[in-house]
């Protein structure tokens, strides 16, 4: 009797051993298949998507992947869950170079914060690398000044020293391109007008700048 006894209570153990090993494999398998779905879900997305998503991307991922496989040592033959994995992942580095690719190339397509103040004073993309003025003729040099100056009177107390440094360097070149339009018509109605708008900015560069450099000096004290 009492080796019956032993032998039912081995036998009921054996099978709660046995369940808890099958279940373990269960969640084990589920883990898997999660991050399988996950990667299939986020390949789905176009490049714009997965790239402003991707921090919350790639941090849901490292975590499912994570869980992935640690749970392979619960599945007993995990050849085929291993295999999943594998295939699995470079779905996701195949994205995940697609996306990188995308940023690399929107960085570089983005203006450098020289290009935006240039943009910004003459108009977008009117004046590049090439510093070319051919486009201000007698006709419209006014109207350059006038975008030029007043955009600098707008924004004089967010410019930094080197940001005027900059804007002295194209006004220099905008004054010089004046000498040549000088010779191919300029009335002098604009002439006067433009003489009228350069007097306003000598002392606004010099008073502007000069506080920009004491401002820098006082946060770089700090």
């Amino acid at each position: 009797m009492k080796n019956t006894k032993l032998v039912l209570g081995l036998a009921i153990i054996a099978i709660g051993f046995a369940s808890c090993k099958d279940e373990k494999a269960e969640q084990a398998e589920k883990k898997v298949d999660s991050y399988v779905v996950y990667v299939d879900s986020v390949s789905t997305l176009n490049e714009n998507d997965a790239s402003q998503e991707w921090d919350g991307i790639e941090s849901s991922y490292q975590m499912r992947s994570d869980e992935a496989n640690a749970a392979l040592v619960d599945i007993k033959d995990n050849a085929e869950a291993q295999a999943k994995l594998d295939a699995t992942k470079a779905k996701y580095e195949a994205l995940k170079a697609k996306v990188e690719a995308k940023k690399m190339a929107d960085a570089a397509a983005q203006p450098s914060s020289k290009q935006k103040m240039r943009n910004s004073l003459f108009g977008e993309g009117k004046i590049g690398d090439d510093m070319n003025f051919s486009w201000v003729k007698a006709n419209n040099i006014h109207e350059v000044y006038q975008q030029f100056i007043h955009t600098v009177e707008d924004n004089k107390d967010k410019y930094s020293r080197e940001d005027w440094d900059e804007i002295k360097l194209m006004y220099e070149a905008l004054d010089s391109r004046k000498n040549t339009v000088e010779k191919e018509g300029l009335s002098s109605e604009d002439n006067r007008k433009i003489a009228g708008l350069k007097i306003k900015f000598a002392p606004m560069y010099t008073l502007n700048r000069m506080g920009a450099k004491s401002e820098e000096m006082k946060d770089a004290k700090q």
